[in-house]
C-alpha cells in the first residue's frame, strides 16, 4: 500500500486565499480526505484521493499564498510544498474578477519550471457584472492548460479540469523582461550548476529579491560556488541601486497586461442582486453589526447554545448516559473489578467512562457538533471575509487584524479548537495575543449556555456580565499590543461571493473538524479524568479546595464556591454547573451570582485549552498566560464586587 501511495501522480492546488481552492478540492476529491500538520509546522494540509478514467492521483489543498516569494507561516509552508512534493501538476486557481492582479502569481509558476494549469474560478460572477474572459485566447497566450469554471453549486468546468488533467503534457511560454534586467538574471542564472527543482531563472528573480531560504538552497547545492553567485547578487543590487523587489514586480504586471489584452472584454453588466446589497450590509458598520448579532443569535445561541447544549445534550446526557450507559458500565465493573482505585478510575465520581467519556461525547460533542455545522455554514456563505474587514479596525487596536476574527467566533464554540486555529495568525506575535484572549474573555459554547441560563433570570445581571466581557477583552487586549515585542501586523483578504451554502461541503468541512476533535481533543477528557482521581485518592482535590477558599472570601463568594473554580479548570462547563448548584440550593445572592459568573468566565482555561496551549506556544508563554489570567480574573471579580455593592445595581 506504501508503495502505491508513493507512485500516485500528485496534484497540488495552490491560490490566493477565497479564491475557491477548497471547493475545487472538495469536487475532486469528495469526502475521502485528511488533514494533518505538515512535517515540521503548525500549519494544516488537506490530502485527497482523486480518480480519472481509472488513474488515481493524490491531490494537496495547499493553504492561500499570493506570491512565491513568502511572507507568512502558510505561504512558506505552500511553496515547501512546491519544492518537496514533486507535483505531477500545479492547479493554479484564481478568481476571473481579479485576473490582472492574480496572474503574476501564474507567471512566477511558470517561470519556475512547473507544471502548471490554470483554473479562472468563479467565472459566472464575472459574467454577472459583464466581463468576459477568452479563455482559449489566454491559453494559446501561456502556452498552459487553462480551463474556465464556476465550481460552486453548478460545477461548471469540471469535466474540462478533468480533461486538462488526464491530457496534460508540460509547455509554457517564455516571457521577457526588460533587457536590463533580462541581462542580470542571465548572468547570475548561468553561474548555478547545481540540481534545482525550480527553474535557475526563477531561483535568481528571488535571490534578487533577498528571499534567505532560496539563498540557503541555492548554497547547499552549490558549495563554494556559492560565494561567487552571492557577489553576483549582490553587485548587481548595488550597481541597480533601486528596489529590485518592486521593479520585478512591475516588469511581471506589465507582461500580465499584454497577455490579458484582447482577453478581458467588459460589456454591462446584471444590476446589484440582492447578494451584492447583502455583502455591502455586512461590511458597512451601521449594518454589518446588527446582522452580526443575529447571527450570533441564531447561530451560536439558538443552535449552538439551545439545540446542541440543550436538546441535544439532554437527550445523550440525561437519557441516554444516566439512564442506560452508566447504570450498565458501572455494575459491570462493581461486578468483576474488586480493586478500589481501579473502580474509581473506571466508573467514579471522576472515571474515564463516568466523567471522560460521558462529557465527550454526551456533552461536548453535540455542542461542537453543532458549533461546526454552523461554522461551515457561516465559512461556506462568504461571510467570514466580510466580517474581517468589519471588525479590522477594531481589532488593529489590540495587536490583531480581521483575520483574527476566525478564531475568536470559533471560540465561542470550543477555546481548545479555537487555540489550534491562531495557527492561521500572520505573526507569533498576534498568536500569542490571540491565545491569550481566548483564554480569559472568551466563553466556549459549553459554558456560556449554563451562564446565559443562569443570569437570564437575574435583572442587570448579564449586562453586567457581557460588559465586564468586552471591557477586559478590548482592555488587555491593548494592553497586550503595547507589550507584546513583534511587528504590527498587515491585512489584506480576497472577498468571494456570498452564496448560498453547499450541503456537500459543509458536510465534508463538519466531518474534517469531526475527525479533528477525536483524534487530538478527545484523549484529553482522558487525562482530564486520570488528574481527577488521582487528586481525589490522594486527597490533593480535598486540599486545593481549602486553599481557593481565602480567595473566595475576598471576593465575597461562600466557601463553597471553591469546587466549582477548580472543577472549571477540568472542564469549563463543569465549573459553572457547579454555579448552578450553588444557587439552587440558595448559597449565592444576585451580586454573588454575577461576580463569580465573571471570575469563573475570566478564571483559567480549561486542562483540554491549557495542554493545547503548551503544544502550540509552549511551556513558558503557556504559564505566563495561565498566571496571568488567574491573577486578571480574581482582579476583576473583587473589583465588580466592591463596585456592585457600592453601588447597589443588582440589590
Amino acid at each position: 500500500m506504501q508503495s502505491q501511495v508513493q507512485t500516485e501522480k500528485k496534484i497540488i492546488l495552490v491560490g490566493n486565499p477565497n479564491v475557491g481552492k477548497s471547493v475545487v478540492f472538495n469536487t475532486l476529491t469528495g469526502s475521502y480526505t485528511t488533514v494533518s500538520n505538515y512535517p515540521g509546522t503548525s500549519v494544516e494540509v488537506s490530502r485527497g484521493q482523486c480518480e480519472i478514467d481509472g488513474e488515481n492521483y493524490q491531490v494537496l489543498d495547499t493553504p492561500g499564498m499570493y506570491s512565491l516569494l513568502p511572507i507568512t507561516e502558510e505561504e512558506r509552508v505552500a511553496r515547501r510544498i512546491l519544492l518537496e512534493e514533486s507535483p505531477y501538476i500545479v492547479l493554479h486557481v484564481i478568481d476571473a474578477r481579479n485576473l490582472e492582479r492574480m496572474l503574476p502569481m501564474t507567471l512566477q509558476l511558470i517561470e519556475a519550471g512547473l507544471p502548471v494549469v490554470l483554473l479562472i474560478n468563479i467565472m459566472d460572477e464575472a459574467e454577472r457584472v459583464g466581463m468576459h474572459v477568452d479563455v482559449a485566447l489566454l491559453q494559446e497566450k501561456l502556452q498552459i492548460p487553462v480551463v474556465g469554471g464556476a465550481m460552486g453549486r453548478a460545477k461548471r468546468g469540471l469535466w474540462e479540469l478533468r480533461d486538462a488533467i488526464r491530457d496534460f503534457k508540460v509547455s509554457k511560454a517564455t516571457f521577457n523582461y526588460a533587457t536590463d534586467l533580462e541581462k542580470d538574471i542571465h548572468g547570475i542564472s548561468s553561474l548555478m550548476q547545481g540540481d534545482y527543482t525550480l527553474d535557475r531563472r526563477s531561483l535568481t528573480l528571488m535571490l534578487l529579491q533577498r528571499d534567505e531560504e532560496i539563498a540557503e538552497r541555492v548554497k547547499d547545492r552549490e558549495g563554494a560556488r556559492y560565494e561567487s553567485i552571492e557577489k553576483a547578487v549582490n553587485d548587481t543590487i548595488f550597481d541597480r541601486r533601486v528596489d529590485l523587489h518592486l521593479r520585478i514586480s512591475l516588469e511581471r504586471k506589465r507582461v500580465c497586461k499584454g497577455l490579458l489584452d484582447g482577453v478581458i472584454t467588459q460589456q454591462e453588466g446584471d444590476r446589484q442582486t440582492f447578494a451584492d446589497r447583502l455583502s455591502n450590509w455586512t461590511m458597512n458598520p451601521w449594518t454589518g453589526i446588527p446582522l452580526l448579532l443575529i447571527v450570533l443569535y441564531m447561530g451560536l445561541y439558538q443552535f449552538v447554545g439551545v439545540f446542541g447544549a440543550g436538546t441535544i445534550v439532554d437527550f445523550l446526557e440525561g437519557t441516554l448516559f444516566e439512564e442506560y450507559l452508566n447504570p450498565w458500565v458501572i455494575g459491570l465493573c462493581n461486578q468483576y473489578i474488586p480493586w478500589y482505585w481501579l473502580n474509581e478510575l473506571l466508573v467514579g465520581e471522576y472515571g474515564l467512562f463516568t466523567l471522560g467519556v460521558r462529557y465527550a461525547v454526551a456533552i461536548i460533542l453535540p455542542i461542537v457538533g453543532t458549533f461546526f455545522i454552523a461554522f461551515a455554514v457561516i465559512e461556506d456563505s462568504g461571510y467570514f471575509p466580510r466580517l474581517a474587514m468589519l471588525v479590522d479596525r477594531v481589532f488593529k487596536k489590540i495587536g490583531l487584524n480581521g483575520r483574527a476574527v476566525i478564531p475568536m467566533v470559533l471560540g465561542f464554540g470550543c477555546d481548545t479548537m479555537a487555540t489550534v486555529v491562531t495557527r492561521t495568525l500572520e505573526s507569533t506575535r498576534e498568536r500569542i495575543i490571540a491565545t491569550l484572549l481566548l483564554a480569559l474573555a472568551i466563553p466556549c459554547s459549553a459554558q456560556m449556555g449554563v451562564i446565559l441560563g443562569l443570569l437570564s433570570g437575574v435583572p442587570g445581571a448579564l449586562m453586567a456580565w457581557m460588559a465586564s466581557m468586552v471591557g477586559v477583552f478590548l482592555l488587555v487586549g491593548f494592553l497586550a499590543a503595547q507589550i507584546v515585542p513583534g511587528e504590527r501586523p498587515m491585512f489584506y483578504m480576497e472577498i468571494p461571493p456570498m452564496r448560498l451554502p453547499q450541503f456537500q461541503n459543509v458536510m465534508i468541512k463538519t466531518l474534517t473538524r469531526m475527525q479533528w476533535y477525536f483524534m487530538e481533543i478527545f484523549p484529553l477528557f482522558m487525562i482530564a479524568s486520570v488528574l481527577l482521581v488521582a487528586g481525589k485518592l490522594t486527597g490533593a482535590l480535598e486540599w486545593l479546595v481549602g486553599m481557593f477558599n481565602p480567595v473566595m472570601r475576598l471576593l465575597g463568594l461562600p466557601n463553597e464556591a471553591s469546587a466549582a473554580f477548580i472543577f472549571g479548570f477540568f472542564r469549563r462547563d463543569f465549573g459553572a454547573a457547579g454555579l448552578y448548584d450553588l444557587q439552587t440550593d440558595g448559597l449565592l445572592d444576585p451580586v454573588q451570582l454575577t461576580v463569580a459568573a465573571v471570575t469563573l468566565t475570566l478564571f483559567v482555561p480549561c486542562v483540554a485549552q491549557f495542554l493545547v496551549m503548551q503544544k502550540e506556544r509552549g511551556w513558558k508563554t503557556s504559564l505566563a498566560i495561565f498566571f496571568l489570567v488567574t491573577g486578571m480574573a480574581f482582579a476583576v471579580g473583587w473589583s465588580l464586587n466592591k463596585f456592585l455593592l457600592m453601588t447597589g445595581i443588582l440589590a
